[in-house]
């Protein structure tokens, strides 16, 4: 196992670290407003720690400040791990590419593909065949339906249901 670094200490930051436990050895933050404790330090200084923490996510819910900080990073060279809890479900077809997400209960279905930078939050659920865009957030309870694709940076906030309503089959129930 590995040491990561994991840029904001916020409720987000706490959420990914408690997530990457699983799979990491060592955990430390980078944060620019928070002391406390494992903050090495500011965020402006994330290469000075590349040779102890190779590993590093950028733990910020805005979609477009993850998205910056993750290019940063990678370009430092950086690897960004996909980050799954062990309480979540990912499909075993399901892809998850650099940055990706699931927290406990988030569901990625069959041959769904979750790209870089992507969250799925608590109790969210990526249906099966769906396409989730880079730096998407599901945020908690939130659902894509079967086969749908979530363009780049999209929010579905919580509760909130993604995709073309179901088409009733002929002569099958109609439910109103």
């Amino acid at each position: 196992m590995e040491n990561l670094l994991i840029l904001g200490a916020g409720g987000y930051g706490r959420t990914v670290a408690e997530t990457a436990s699983f799979s990491f050895d060592h955990i430390a933050f980078l944060d620019d407003s928070q002391t406390g404790e494992n903050i090495l330090g500011i965020c402006g200084q994330y290469e000075t720690f590349l040779s102890k923490f190779p590993y590093a996510y950028p733990a910020f819910g805005n979609n477009e400040l993850r998205a910056a900080w993750l290019k940063r990073l990678t370009l430092a060279g950086f690897f960004v791990p996909a980050l799954v809890h062990p309480r979540a479900y990912v499909s075993p077809s399901a892809v998850l590419e650099p940055g990706a997400v699931v927290l406990p209960m988030g569901c990625v279905g069959t041959r769904t593909v979750v790209h870089t930078g992507a969250i799925i939050n608590m109790g969210a659920i990526a249906d099966h065949d769906c396409d989730i865009g880079a730096y998407c957030h599901l945020a908690p309870g939130a659902v894509v339906k079967a086969g749908n694709v979530l363009p780049a940076r999209t929010k579905v906030e919580s509760g909130c249901v993604f995709g073309l309503p179901a088409q009733p089959k002929q002569g099958g129930p109609v439910h109103v």
